[in-house]
């Protein structure tokens, strides 16, 4: 029989309900379950691709192409599998399929209603992602909050199911205590979100109470008697260093013993001991490695320069986890170099830099200046995506003397057009049908022996993910290479070139990729590209005694 547990969350978003989905989903996995989490967004938009990342986050990308929500991420990293886009629905998207059922007749004449057909799709398509994944077990985050009306057919469809199956449907609220001046962790604003669960005909079955310190016995107390549920239901979820520790510290709590209980499961056994290792290498990990990521999107505020970055950092700190070292990450503003190149020796201070994806012009010649920098005092340097992009012209620039090489993104007009759109492209580009021209989810790529590249990975065919439209113009491909430019990775008809990179002999690691390594690295399994850029910064520091 199939189980479902629904996360939803009261008082503010952004406190970590999907951190709480996935922490859950890995406790149960460690009892011996088939689990699976899917996310819903309360959006008309269709799916993730055309949010802006600094004011929802991180646009993650799945092998199958979709274009989802960062909580995904989460759901991947935690689980350590792959999951599709069937894992994930918007309000769009579910309005959408309903509409095309009733344009294919598929409702047999019947009045199609906002209620119960919607919620009703909602609980089909969690069914089907259950049942493609194969899974006893499957979570549900709700995005935002209870209170929301964008929720409310979510909502419903909780009850509905609720009440069709009582014994398999739990429901869990995510609830951020504030502290009060004085140490105080005050109750009310989570019995009025429970309050406003039960107005929907839902009544939470476990509350985790996030905030800033572990909640006492006295608090633990309150939220059961006001909110009506069992003293072992409240779950204490208090700030900590590692977002990988909450899986632990909802163990101390008895947290999957007590969801086994409520969904009549018994357990098959207990593991956690490759995450207890995991936990053990992060508090241990106290040598610090400095890393600069050089990135545009700082102008709403270091939270969503975060998050609009956040499998990049997660990426680091598994690499850097792996090798026993503390990551220290700092935000490095391209636009700031673009105005004051003279600011570019700080790059100096970091053990390695990271120039990340993104779209767009503004601060372009910042990051490429940074990439030369990088290139000339032989700092370690990862580029991603637009990164590589970036390196390419940087080469071609200083090195090809192709003085005016650029990216026709940003100037269609260049004399050099070292990346372009690839031919093919052009007409859906022309006819604004922009995700035609998207390369999106997961390709092959072969890697060339001898090469940094070949060296991390130890295989000769990889698959990776991809999230762009432009590409290296195979019309330079051959000056650049006679330049110095290895191209290590590409795609199996070698049109597409996917990783470039330096020689060990001119270069510590200068490496970049067309894709995103960091969408396939798991704290359990970090990517092979960024252990081996964190190994050489590592390296880095101790040769030059920082």
């Amino acid at each position: 029989m199939r189980k479902y547990i629904f996360i939803v969350g009261g008082v503010m978003s952004g406190v970590g309900k999907g951190v709480a989905a996935a922490s859950i989903g890995k406790i149960l996995q460690s009892r011996g379950f088939e689990v699976t989490a899917i996310k819903i967004d309360p959006y008309v938009n269709v799916d993730a691709g055309t949010m802006n990342p600094t004011e929802h986050g991180e646009v993650f990308v799945l092998n199958d192409g979709m274009e989802c929500d960062q909580d995904m991420g989460n759901y991947e990293r935690f689980l350590d599998k792959d999951l599709s886009g069937a894992n994930y629905m918007t309000t769009g998207s579910i309005y959408q399929t309903v509409i095309n059922r009733e344009r294919n007749l598929e409702y047999g004449g019947r009045c199609v209603e906002v209620v119960p057909h919607i919620p009703l799709e909602v609980i089909n398509k969690i069914d089907k992602a259950a049942t493609k994944n194969k899974s006893q077990i499957v979570i549900v985050e709700i995005g935002g909050t209870v209170g929301e009306y964008q929720n409310i057919l979510f909502l419903e469809a909780i009850r509905m199911l609720k009440t069709r199956k009582s014994q398999d449907v739990l429901s869990c609220l995510v609830s951020y205590l504030p502290l009060q001046e004085g140490g105080e962790l005050k109750t009310k604003p989570t019995q009025y979100a429970a309050r406003t669960l039960n107005s929907a005909g839902i009544q939470p079955d476990i509350i985790i109470a996030r905030a800033k310190v572990p909640l006492d016995k006295k608090r633990k107390e309150k939220i059961a008697f006001f909110c009506n549920v069992l003293d072992e239901a409240v779950i204490s979820a208090p700030n900590i260093e590692s977002i990988y520790e909450v899986p632990i510290n909802f163990e101390k709590d008895n947290l999957s013993e007590f969801i086994l209980k409520k969904l009549n499961l018994k357990s098959k056994g207990r593991d956690l001991r490759r995450w207890q290792r995991l936990i053990k290498n992060v508090r241990l990990s106290k040598k610090p490695v400095k890393i600069g990521i050089v990135g545009k999107y700082f102008n709403t505020g270091e939270f969503v320069l975060a998050d609009s970055y956040i499998s990049v950092i997660e990426a680091v700190k598994q690499a850097a986890y792996f090798f026993k070292r503390k990551p220290i990450i700092s935000w490095l503003n391209a636009e700031v170099y673009e105005k004051m190149p003279s600011r570019l020796s700080e790059l100096n201070e970091y053990d390695g830099i990271i120039v990340p994806g993104g779209f767009g012009g503004r601060g372009t010649e910042g990051k490429i200046a940074a990439i030369r920098y990088c290139r000339e005092n032989k700092i370690p340097f990862l580029g991603l995506c637009y990164g590589m992009q970036l390196a390419t012209i940087e080469f071609a620039r200083s090195v090809g003397k192709l003085k005016k090489a650029h990216t026709t993104e940003i100037n269609p007009k260049t004399s050099y057009p070292v990346i372009d759109i690839l031919q093919e492209q052009k007409k859906n580009l022309s006819e604004k049908n922009y995700g035609g021209t998207m390369r999106l989810g997961a390709y092959p790529a072969i890697i060339k022996k001898g090469t940094i590249a070949y060296h991390a990975y130890k295989q000769h065919l990889i698959s990776e993910r991809h999230r762009h439209r432009y590409e290296v113009n195979p019309q330079y491909i051959e000056k650049l290479e006679k330049k110095g430019l290895v191209f290590s990775g590409f795609s199996p008809d070698r049109k597409l070139m996917e990783i470039l990179e330096l020689s060990r002999e001119t270069h510590p690691f200068f490496l970049a990729t067309q894709f995103h390594p960091e969408f396939k690295s798991r704290p359990l399994n970090p990517h092979p590209l960024f252990k081996e850029f964190i190994k050489t910064a590592i390296q880095f520091k101790i040769s030059n005694h920082k």
